[in-house]
């Protein structure tokens, strides 16, 4: 017999959607109270944007098991897309009293609730989502942001410095760096990373208008 929810996994994850869609298709047919089906169908319809659709099937999912906390994550990425903020932070609040504890829904969590500008309540959600996968230099960059918003300087640069190894292209965190150290007064370094954030990307304009007062002072 064949395991139409495996095969589907693996064309989405090859992004071969037309096909992910059809093995979940065949999945939900022959198993109609097949609660995960559901979720995955509506994966991929949000990843080709069919955010609409995406959302019935994912309720669909919860109404065939109210305990699936993925249908929440997946409700919570197409309403983080949508920009609807507080249907977003509750479904991924949700999704963690459901046991999805990954760094994936500390980061959207905490993404979305920097939405209502509260770095300090989304700091300690990007500080999970690192513990969980330091390799993520994107949530290690916004728990670096948040420190920084909190005015623990020292503690983002670590941060940072951590991003721009693990990415020499972060011209983002390369400029933040060169603040960073532009209010520890360390003017070599500040001049140093702002440098940087220009030969990473020549039209950013904060980089450019931090060096341009650096320098001119």
């Amino acid at each position: 017999m064949k395991d139409h929810n495996a095969n589907g996994i693996q064309y989405l994850q090859e992004g071969k959607y037309e096909e992910a869609l059809a093995s979940f298709s065949k999945e939900i047919e022959e198993n109609p109270d097949n609660a995960v089906a559901y979720v995955n169908f509506g994966n991929v319809l949000s990843a080709v944007g069919e955010l609409d659709k995406a959302i019935q099937f994912f309720i669909r999912a919860l109404e065939k098991d109210e305990t699936i906390g993925t249908a929440h994550y997946g409700l919570g990425n197409v309403y983080f897309q949508l920009e609807k903020w507080e249907e977003a932070k509750h479904h991924f609040e949700q999704a963690m009293k459901k046991g999805v504890n990954d760094s994936d829904t500390f980061f959207m969590l905490g993404m979305t609730l920097l939405q209502f500008e509260q770095p300090k309540l989304a700091l300690p959600y990007f500080q999970r989502a690192v513990e969980l996968k330091p390799e993520d230099a994107e949530a290690r960059f916004q728990y670096g942001l948040c420190l920084a918003s909190q005015g623990l300087i020292k503690e983002a640069i670590v941060e940072f410095e951590q991003v721009v190894e693990a990415d020499e292209l972060h011209a983002d965190a390369y400029y933040n760096l060169g603040v960073a150290y532009a209010y520890q007064e360390n003017r070599e370094k500040a001049l140093e990373n702002l440098d940087k954030a220009l030969e990473v990307q020549d039209d950013h304009m904060l980089a450019a208008h931090a060096k341009k007062i650096l320098t001119e002072n």
